[in-house]
């Protein structure tokens, strides 16, 4: 008998031996043989990675057994912080969650370990990760699942939800600013100029509503000023540094103008404007301008006789609101928020609102000129706040199919708190972002309203019944609800084409939202892998909840479509798409460049005698006489007789011209008249097929076949006399031999009437000439 062996305590986590594992009881390894027997058969093979306990008891209670993966050999950077740094193609995952401590706290019982060691051979059919590339999704087979889609960083990064959202317009009826702050990538040159450009008009803008704030006295306008001026005490210190110091109107002018010529580019006034055009304001004027303006509204400066000016700056308001639906949430401080492109938990976000500073940092910074991994956004400076300070409500909403598009959204989400009181005069990460991974680290501020938790989180149910007691009960299920559905289908459609829609993934999303003070849900980000943590008690609530109902859609779902969802709820199922069926081949087009033939070169056609080639015996084409009619065929026949055998004479067209060819009625095949004659053939014309004599066909030629006229299908060469003119006169022998030159057209089909118009000619004249004598 082998005695178990004393293994000695060390330092950090105990790794059991597989020697001194407890005895297990012989029952319970039956049960977990028949068990595992069990699962092999149905494909109920899963693996979890990450500490996910209530994903391996979902799965564990609907007869499912874990194939533990690998644990990783070299340690963890950050014990707290599990989910590592997402990549750009990745995408951005979520809050911290317990470290990998917390991975086996659940499985007190050793026979999950027996049942793991008996399927470690085996393939699994579900993957629960944590980083997308965990898993390689396209080698997986059709049957195995996995909560991840490949390439879904374009929108679950900031530069992917910022480049696919500008392409709503061609996906929905949408404008993207009416749910989603203006973004910009300060890396691409014409991005950071149009950045500059924004900037310069907010500035603007701003600064007319602090005018017509300031003077005004408007009811409506001062309502929606800033909360925390007054308890601000470092501004209140530095604008007493300046109350002696004023600003002229030239501010507003300029302000006013700049404004102005917007609202005309918009109607396309400025259509004749060119690049040569004169600017509005130089740089050198618009760098004095935003000098003045910080002045004004961050140091507390006057301007001088702004009062005459409040009219003219209500007006210019009221026609900007119309064309800029984000105005309402702009402020006076204009200030922009600039974020890594891939990253979460608030990490790399700074809060700025001078552009020199901006610029500086993206210029200072080679990465991010290079890589454009950089998005500056428009900060709402003024949301709905809950006892004076700031919050964002987190919802999530699963997708189970790409392709018909299959959205699924949670009746059930919460609100994170900041733990300072909100204010535009401090740009402290404290105030301004509410991501739990950074409040808490803070201490709840002492001017703090008590109302508010100290876990800074709020259930969907709590906010609720703040709303009521406000007398704004009717808008979450009327306003808020529908504005965050309808921003996340939007988004979703315009990147369902980035995305590959594998049919048997699915994915739990994150999506952050700040409502405005109408109670307008505008879009901040969207995070692959949220948190599960149970932090607080709102989240230790809710996150078990969630998952548990994901594993009821995915999984019970499959097999009963009338199965209880918990709290999600369709939302969206779009008509499915026709996708051709891949079936191996190569769908690429090859080809080459057709050449154009050459033009064939023929040499002068050397003839024996002026009589017309005739039809050979083979029935090839050949040159004989056109002029073949009924009442002159036998006088045509005697001269032919008559003819002496002559020496060869050199005969050449001077002139050639091509005649169009006339489509009968039957346009697929084209036949000659039946007294037209049949052209040679150019091989035969060719000087070295030629005899010195032609021979005279052995039996005269009564008729011609159909297969030898020239068609469409099979042209042949023609031969078009213009003129015939002698250029040398011999008087040696007894007859006169002219020779003439011929030019030959090649191919052409020709007149009927011209060659025998020529034949008769050539006839009559030999015969005057030259006549023959009969015997």
């Amino acid at each position: 008998m082998h005695q178990h062996m004393q293994v000695p305590p060390v330092e950090g986590k105990v790794r059991c031996n597989y020697l001194n594992l407890p005895l297990i009881n012989g029952d319970r390894l039956r049960t977990a043989k028949t068990l595992v027997d069990k699962a092999i058969k149905e494909k109920k093979v899963f693996s979890v990675q990450g500490p996910y306990p209530v994903i391996r008891a979902g799965l564990r209670a609907r007869g499912w057994v874990e194939r533990r993966l690998p644990r990783p050999s070299f340690p963890q950077p950050r014990r707290h912080d599990p989910e590592t740094e997402a990549t750009d193609e990745g995408g951005s995952s979520d809050d911290d969650d317990l470290g990998e401590e917390g991975e086996r706290d659940d499985e007190a019982d050793d026979v999950y370990d027996l049942m793991s060691r008996l399927v470690r051979n085996e393939t699994p059919y579900f993957y629960w990760t944590t980083k997308r590339d965990s898993i390689d999704c396209r080698s997986l087979r059709k049957d195995q699942m996995t909560n991840h889609y490949a390439k879904s960083g374009s929108f679950t990064t900031k530069v992917g939800l910022c480049l696919n959202l500008r392409n709503l317009q061609w996906f929905d009826e949408a404008d993207p600013d009416t749910f989603f702050p203006r973004c910009y990538r300060l890396g691409a040159e014409d991005e950071k100029h149009a950045f500059i450009e924004d900037f310069r008009r907010t500035a603007c803008t701003s600064l007319l509503l602090y005018v017509l704030e300031k003077y005004g006295g408007d009811s409506e306008w001062e309502r929606i000023g800033e909360v925390h001026d007054a308890k601000s005490h470092g501004p209140s210190k530095r604008r007493k540094q300046h109350t002696n110091q004023r600003v002229g109107t030239s501010l507003i002018d300029n302000a006013l103008h700049v404004c102005q010529e917007y609202l005309n580019s918009l109607e396309h006034c400025d259509i004749d404007i060119t690049l040569e055009t004169t600017p509005t304001l130089s740089e050198q004027q618009w760098k004095v301008f935003l000098q003045n303006y910080y002045l004004v509204i961050h140091e507390g400066l006057m301007i001088e006789g702004c009062e005459v000016y409040v009219e003219r700056c209500k007006c210019m308001l009221e026609q900007m609101r119309q064309v800029c639906p984000q105005m309402e949430t702009d402020g006076l401080c204009n200030i922009w928020i600039i974020k890594p492109g891939a990253k979460s938990r608030g990490r790399g976000i700074m809060c700025m609102n001078k552009l020199d500073e901006m610029l500086s940092l993206v210029d200072g910074d080679h990465g991010m000129m290079k890589d454009s991994k950089w998005v500056v956004q428009k900060y709402l400076e003024r949301p709905l706040l809950v006892h004076d300070t700031k919050f964002d409500v987190r919802q999530w909403f699963l997708v189970t199919d790409w392709n018909p598009l299959t959205v699924w959204f949670y009746r059930e989400c919460y609100l994170r708190f900041s733990t300072q009181p909100y204010s535009t005069h401090t740009l402290d990460s404290s105030v301004h972002l509410c991501n739990n991974s950074i409040q808490k680290h803070f201490q709840p501020s002492p001017d703090r309203n008590p109302s508010l938790p100290a876990e800074c989180m709020w259930s969907c149910s709590q906010f609720r019944s703040w709303l009521a007691a406000s007398g704004h009960g009717g808008l979450w299920e009327g306003v808020v609800v529908p504005g965050m559905q309808k921003a996340v289908i939007q988004t979703l459609l315009t990147a369902q084409d980035s995305v590959e829609p594998r049919k048997a993934s699915f994915e739990l999303y994150g999506a952050d939202f700040m409502l405005g003070r109408d109670l307008r849900p505008w879009l901040l980000e969207i995070n692959a892998s949220p948190t599960m943590a149970p932090s607080t008690g709102v989240t230790a609530r809710l996150c078990p909840a969630v998952q548990e109902d994901t594993l009821r859609v995915v999984l019970d779902r499959r097999c009963d479509r009338n199965t209880h969802t918990g709290g999600f709820q369709l939302i969206y199922k779009q008509a499915a798409v026709e996708v051709p069926q891949y079936v191996g081949v190569n769908l690429l087009i090859e080809g080459t460049s057709i050449r154009r033939p050459r033009a064939l070169i023929y040499k002068p056609l050397i003839q024996s005698h002026p009589e017309p080639l005739s039809k050979s015996t083979n029935h090839k084409p050949s040159l004989i006489s056109s002029h073949c009619t009924s009442g002159k065929e036998n006088q045509s026949e005697k001269i032919k007789k008559a003819w002496p055998t002559l020496p060869s004479r050199k005969v050449t067209l001077e002139q050639s011209s091509a005649f169009h060819l006339k489509l009968r009625k039957r346009p697929h095949r084209l036949v000659l008249p039946s007294n037209c004659c049949v052209l040679p053939n150019p091989a035969e014309l060719h000087p070295q097929k030629l005899s010195p004599t032609l021979a005279q066909p052995d039996h005269p030629h009564t008729h011609r076949m159909r297969s030898n006229l020239p068609s469409l299908y099979r042209p042949t060469p023609s031969l078009d006399v213009i003129s015939i003119r002698p250029r040398q006169t011999l008087t040696s022998c007894r007859y006169k031999h002219d020779i003439h030159t011929v030019n030959i057209s090649y191919p052409v089909l020709p007149m009927q009437q011209h060659l025998s118009l020529n034949h008769r000619r050539t006839t009559d004249t030999f015969t005057k000439r030259e006549g023959p004598k009969s015997s």
